[in-house]
């Protein structure tokens, strides 16, 4: 490492992006002090485009494309993600790597009035722009009435505070990101209410090319979060591939041992299945992917794929 001494990290503008990305540099110049790094902000389409179409639909590309070009056209030695938004496809050149221990991995109810998910009105109006979410929700309640909200973490309290939603269903790690955490009224079982792949780790996006960054932040890596997340992105390959559906996988690693919990949700929210299984952590990625070839054989999800 006796080589680098300058390194530039890409973000977005949003606090979250920023404290996310503060996180990892102040990290790695721990770990390094000699390195210093300074942060170019970009915006990204998903920053200036708020049309109400739920992420899901649109792609998480939206949130990463002007970042990766930056990467691509050298302007940018690496970029910060959470690693839930990352496109299961990356750009010939890039390569992603989970790092740091990972974060609370659950979904957490915001609401003004409401203590849980059960104690909503009915009918009530909840906002998130995740299609496995809405799925999730109107499996445990089918007389909600959810809707898509955009926006970041900050823009869409504001939007519940202003009134517009009932309550809204967000990612427990964001909120600590922006110390809004005193937010969450409810925090939602991750073994039945199956978070987002990848959601709550960090990650580095670099070009493969740059092998002593790889390395480097190597360093930073937390053999649990890279288990953990590599067996979600598999169950993500062998479902993904043609599966245009609202999917979920999480892998929690203790002891040596893995239990993963999934789900696969159809289109309109109506339908949603999860299943589970535990076995040895040396066997987790096998496992994923067995959950994963169980739920395509599911009717409504073999229409899609």
């Amino acid at each position: 490492m006796a080589n680098l001494k300058q390194l530039t990290a890409g973000t977005r503008g949003s606090q979250m992006a920023l404290t996310q990305t503060g996180r990892v540099i102040t990290r790695l110049t721990k770990q390094h002090p000699e390195l210093a790094v300074t942060t170019k902000i970009i915006t990204t389409k998903g920053d200036v485009d708020d049309t109400p179409i739920p992420l899901d639909t649109i792609g998480k590309a939206w949130f990463t494309k002007e970042i990766e070009q930056e990467l691509l056209d050298k302007n940018i030695d690496f970029a910060v993600h959470s690693l839930k938004d990352v496109p299961p496809e990356l750009p010939p050149g890039l390569t992603v790597l989970p790092i740091l221990p990972r974060d609370d991995p659950r979904d957490g109810l915001v609401a003004t009035s409401a203590t849980t998910l059960a104690t909503l009105p009915k009918g009530a109006t909840v906002g998130t722009d995740s299609l496995r979410r809405k799925a999730l929700l109107l499996q445990t309640r089918p007389d909600l009435d959810v809707k898509s909200i955009r926006g970041n973490a900050n823009t869409r309290l504001q939007k519940l505070e202003a009134g517009d939603f009932d309550a809204l269903v967000m990612a427990v790690a964001g909120l600590e990101r922006i110390g809004r955490s005193e937010m969450v009224v409810e925090y939602l079982d991750p073994t039945t209410f199956v978070p987002s792949i990848g959601q709550g780790a960090l990650a580095v996006e670099v070009r493969l090319e740059r092998t002593d960054l790889i390395t480097l932040f190597k360093e930073l890596q937390d053999g649990a979060c890279v288990q953990a997340t590599a067996a979600e992105q598999a169950f993500a390959e062998v479902i993904g591939g043609g599966c245009k559906l609202p999917v979920a996988c999480y892998v929690h690693i203790e002891a040596g041992a893995a239990k993963v919990y999934s789900m696969v949700g159809s289109m309109d929210g109506t339908r949603c299945v999860t299943v589970s299984l535990e076995g040895p952590a040396a066997k987790a990625l096998e496992l994923a992917r067995q959950l994963a070839h169980e739920l395509a054989e599911e009717p409504f999800v073999a229409e899609y794929a």
